[in-house]
């Protein structure tokens, strides 16, 4: 036991020359003695410190040393203290009996025998000792085990999330291999059908528009592995700090403008229109063909999960702060997606089977962020979704958030 967590022990006697006797007889370093002359100071203590002894006096005024005792364990907090009595009366009025009634331990008569005093304390400053002891033991195979426990739901938790990156790398890998398929085959039969015309010598019956055709479907299709392979590496260059944001001064509405309009065929292939509210002139120091890139992977998503239903996208520009919404009037999704959608290799399948790798809505959002920006949706299911960008138009924010 340390000096800073000593053992201590309560002496009562309504008579200050007694106190002292028994104080020097038990004092020690390793102990802190109180003394108190009546029951009432003695139960003030003792609601105050915890006793490893009570040392009473039987005969004082007021509460003797037996109602004391009895008052004591009646209470919890004092239930638990061993109790010794001291008294001068003779033994023949069996005192002892009624103290070992009362719960003592022991009983002492006057005059007392020092060693058996000295003898009697050690005994319980060191069951003291021995119990604060166990007590720091117990606490600290308690703290043992909850460590055990957290580290073996970290482990738990370590574990699903391999296992979950184990199926996303699989289904990553069978889903590059499906989407990287279909315009490979199709590259494939068309070389295979020019092929064969050549070794026939029928190449020359095609006409210029048949051949113009067959040369915007190669190129459609060599577009779509390009747009996959690049997806993948800007999520690599992203993950590795690597991304490059090379902002210039831009005319906002003018690139809106454009990617409505090369997007609106598209759109009306679909059955749907793609719309641009009227706006004047924004000028924002962005990296133009990130945030085209961003736009058209929104603009790409509202037509492909918009159910057939218009699309519109809105201009809000307030002073070092533009805001673009793509609004569609789709299924909308679901309050538990909302999160979802902007995580790597997620797809949303709203409207039938998904499609892409799911990498889109995260690259714009991270896009967003590295423009000093932000990127959210807010949708009910049955009443569409609208995606918002937010961008500063400051110069000195967009640089500071793409030095990383």
């Amino acid at each position: 036991m340390s000096v800073q967590d000593p053992t201590k022990l309560l002496i009562v006697d309504d008579l200050p020359e007694n106190l002292r006797a028994l104080d020097a007889l038990i004092r020690a370093p390793e102990r802190l003695v109180f003394q108190a002359s009546s029951g009432d100071e003695a139960l003030a203590l003792m609601l105050e410190h915890e006793f490893a002894l009570a040392i009473l006096d039987v005969q004082m005024p007021d509460m003797d040393g037996f109602e004391l005792a009895e008052l004591m364990r009646g209470t919890d907090r004092t239930r638990n203290i061993p109790i010794v009595f001291v008294s001068a009366a003779g033994r023949e009025l069996n005192y002892a009996f009624k103290g070992y009634e009362t719960g003592a331990v022991d009983f002492l008569y006057k005059p007392l025998d020092p060693d058996a005093v000295r003898s009697k304390a050690s005994v319980f400053v060191t069951l003291d000792q021995q119990r604060r002891q166990m007590q720091r033991q117990m606490a600290a195979l308690e703290r043992s085990r909850q460590e055990q426990e957290t580290l073996l739901r970290e482990l738990n938790q370590t574990q699903e999330e391999l296992q979950r990156s184990l199926r996303m790398r699989d289904e990553f890998m069978s889903l590059v291999a499906h989407e990287l398929r279909t315009p490979l085959n199709t590259l494939f039969l068309e070389a295979q059908m020019r092929s064969l015309q050549l070794k026939r010598g029928t190449l020359a019956t095609i006409n210029p528009d048949q051949f113009d055709a067959m040369i915007k479907r190669d190129e459609r299709q060599i577009k779509a592995m390009i747009r996959l392979i690049d997806d993948m590496l800007d999520v690599s260059r992203m993950r590795s700090g690597q991304l490059s944001i090379r902002p210039a001064q831009v005319e906002l509405i003018d690139l809106l403008e454009r990617v409505v309009s090369d997007l609106s065929l598209q759109a009306s292939s679909m059955g749907t229109t793609l719309a641009l509210r009227p706006h004047h002139p924004v000028q924002g120091c962005w990296d133009e063909f990130r945030i085209e890139q961003v736009v058209v992977n929104l603009l790409t998503n509202a037509l492909r999960y918009g159910g057939g239903q218009p699309v519109e996208v809105s201009v809000q520009y307030a002073g070092d702060t533009v805001r673009i919404d793509v609004r569609d009037e789709g299924k909308g999704i679901a309050p538990s997606d909302l999160d979802r959608i902007f995580e790597p290799y997620e797809r949303g399948a709203r409207n039938g089977e998904p499609k892409g790798l799911g990498l889109g809505l995260y690259i714009s959002r991270q896009l967003a962020v590295s423009h000093g920006g932000e990127l959210r949706v807010t949708s009910k299911p049955g009443e569409g979704s609208t995606f918002t960008l937010i961008l500063p138009t400051c110069e000195q924010t967009v640089g500071a958030a793409t030095t990383a």
